[in-house]
């Protein structure tokens, strides 16, 4: 079946390989020097000739050929070469050549060559190639190679090179990458100082590697530790090449090397080369010149490069405009990038349109970009589809995605399945998910077995994990090695942990000294370390924090700071808080007050509030009312509070009976 647009797509693709292979040509077609000197121009002057057309161009060439000028027979048979005029240009290129002309041998191999005569080609271009044309010394060094004839093709492409030929420079450094040969990017510079775009983009890839990758080592495959496919990478530039080989080091400055590989970079991506601009782009956007680095992804992405129209997407995103970011995901998903169709797919995740965003996942999948069965599992695990959910982290699971491993790992242990866990968030772990080393050691305490969990801890610590430190930090303490415990719980407190910041102040407290009795008018003291970590998990609602803050703060005599502290844990549920807040209510007179918040905590257990109740009853009267709290105390101690309130019971007892 021939679909509407076809015939037009399979005429236009016939153009474009035409001017394809017209545009090979036309890098080896050799420019015929000062032609116009042996014209015959009596009734020209140099102004009528700097201004002539084309056609006028062609017609005065066509003239002097036809007297026998050797130099405009060249010419002519170079500009009917460029046009495609094959047949045209024969007979003066045959014709100039027989008279010796190098650029007429030269360019009579390229016709000869686009004919398909690719041996009777090489002939005319090793005349020319002896008579000293470079072009033709590249041609033919391109012809060995593409014949696996590779020290032929040195010879002449070394020949063109050091005649200054940039493409010859270039094609010589290809050929002497490929063998790692650390010569290469003398050539590379070369042909890159001459103008050669991918020879500066190379050189740049080149000395951004020698700087970046000094030491080639295991790479990681994985995602990053807390990635869920909804943020992802900036794409850079293409892969490095590997490094050469035996060692070799450059004296440059590393950062003298990134300044100069920043400048190739620069200038290919002026010159066009989209990739260039690409990687120029990431180099700005991880330096925070977002505008310049949106301006060079625009162009790269403008030229038809998806990573770049991707990698704008973000940066429009990240901008605040959204619209305009899918704009871009939408063409580079449309070709191929998998990293925007996973964009994609959150933004309309975020906007509950769960269908466009599971037909976007999919097509990251089908692109190649496992994030799509990550992200598919996540948004089924959302709509608590957890059979499908496990499909899709198990598919991404076994394409090495390790943080799909962990996912599947915590649907297998919510399940039940502990022993079918432990294998994927061991995966998980050993790939680098920080997350799967923390709940290995979650599984392996859940199994009291303490010495394996602190293993993984301290790996998940070692990574960043706050929630690890904090663990590791607790087992510190309790194995009284207050150094290790005081280094985690920093950590996991600078991390944004409240339970931390508490576990810390406790150590920093138990070191102050006894600040001893307040002596009225002393200047009031700066607050201690230990006092703003108490602070700090204070402000993220800690409660016993709270209530400690609020102990401070009465113990500096600022009642109205230890009242908002108190009333705030006391609020949050803090048995403690209420029967401080109680505490110091019932000192400022408000005992009506004070009672409420007394209530509230023996109602919660606190054995003190129940006493204190008691005690408030028996003053009122309320025999009855009071015997119920001493009971309430006597229940809940400690052991001094239940034997006072055990005497006021008894006490309240004769009363009533007497």
């Amino acid at each position: 079946m021939v679909f509407m647009g076809d015939r037009a797509t399979l005429l236009e693709t016939g153009r474009f390989v035409q001017r394809h292979a017209r545009n090979a040509a036309d890098e080896i077609i050799e420019a015929v020097g000062a032609v116009d000197a042996a014209v015959d121009t009596t009734a020209e002057t140099d102004a009528d000739t700097e201004n002539e057309t084309e056609t006028e161009s062609e017609a005065r060439h066509r003239r002097a050929a036809e007297r026998g000028d050797l130099a405009s027979m060249s010419a002519l048979g170079a500009l009917l070469l460029r046009r495609g005029d094959l047949d045209g240009a024969e007979p003066f290129l045959r014709g100039a050549t027989a008279e010796g002309d190098r650029a007429a041998a030269n360019n009579l191999g390229v016709l000869l060559h686009q004919r398909g005569y690719a041996e009777e080609a090489a002939g005319w271009w090793r005349v020319a190639a002896v008579a000293g044309s470079a072009p033709a010394a590249h041609a033919l060094g391109r012809h060995h190679r593409e014949r696996g004839d590779e020290p032929a093709a040195e010879y002449w492409l070394r020949q063109a090179a050091e005649q200054g030929h940039a493409l010859g420079a270039y094609a010589l450094a290809d050929l002497l990458e490929h063998r790692s040969d650390v010569g290469a990017e003398r050539w590379l510079r070369a042909a890159a100082e001459q103008g050669h775009r991918e020879a500066a983009y190379r050189l740049a890839l080149a000395l951004e590697r020698r700087v970046t990758e000094p030491v080639r080592g295991p790479h990681d495959g994985g995602r990053g530790p807390h990635d869920t496919g909804s943020r992802l990478r900036v794409p850079g530039g293409a892969a490095a090449a590997a490094p050469a080989p035996g060692g070799v080091t450059d004296p440059t400055p590393p950062k003298s090397e990134l300044t100069e590989a920043e400048q190739w970079f620069r200038q290919a991506a002026a010159r066009g080369h989209r990739r260039a601009a690409l990687h120029l782009g990431a180099i700005l956007e991880k330096r925070g010149e977002l505008k310049e680095a949106g301006r060079w992804y625009l162009s790269s992405a403008k030229e038809g490069e998806a990573k770049a129209a991707c990698a704008l997407g973000f940066l429009l995103r990240d901008a605040g405009d959204q619209e305009s970011a899918a704009v871009w995901w939408l063409r580079a998903a449309q070709d191929g990038d998998g990293n925007a169709a996973n964009a994609l797919g959150a933004l309309h995740a975020a906007r509950g349109e769960q269908q466009t965003a599971e037909r976007w996942y999919r097509a990251a999948m089908d692109a190649g970009d496992v994030n799509g069965a990550y992200n598919l599992g996540l948004l089924c695990a959302a709509q608590d589809r957890i059979p499908q959910a496990e499909q899709w982290y198990r598919r991404a699971a076994y394409a090495g995605h390790r943080e799909a491993a962990n996912a599947l790992a915590v649907l297998l242990l919510q399940a039940g399945d502990a022993n079918g866990a432990e294998p994927w968030f061991s995966k998980a772990a050993e790939a680098g998910s920080v997350d799967a080393a923390f709940n290995l050691g979650i599984l392996h305490a859940g199994r009291d077995d303490d010495r394996t969990a602190l293993v993984w801890y301290e790996r998940a610590a070692a990574a960043g994990h706050t929630e690890a430190a904090l663990q590791v930090g607790i087992a510190a303490l309790r194995d009284g090695d207050e150094r290790t415990a005081e280094r985690h719980l920093r950590c996991a407190a600078g991390g944004g942990s409240a339970e931390a910041a508490f576990r810390l102040a406790t150590v920093l407290d138990a070191r102050r000294p006894d600040p001893g009795p307040a002596v009225l008018g002393a200047p009031r003291e700066e607050k201690s370390e230990c006092e703003e970590w108490y602070e700090r998990a204070a402000q993220q609602g800690h409660r016993r924090a709270q209530v400690r803050v609020g102990m401070l703060a009465a113990g500096r005599g600022d009642l109205a700071e230890a009242d908002r502290w108190y009333r705030e844990a006391a609020e949050a549920g803090s048995r403690n808080g209420a029967f401080n807040l109680g505490l110091l209510l019932a000192r400022e007179g408000s005992e009506r007050e004070a009672a409420l918040w007394w209530t509230r905590a023996a109602r919660a257990g606190h054995g003190r509030a129940a006493l204190r109740l008691a005690l408030l009853a028996a003053r009122r009267g309320e025999l009855t009312e009071g015997r119920h709290w001493c009971a309430r105390a006597v229940e809940l101690g400690p052991a001094e509070v239940a034997e006072r309130a055990a005497r006021l019971s008894e006490a309240l007892h004769q009363e009533l009976t007497a």
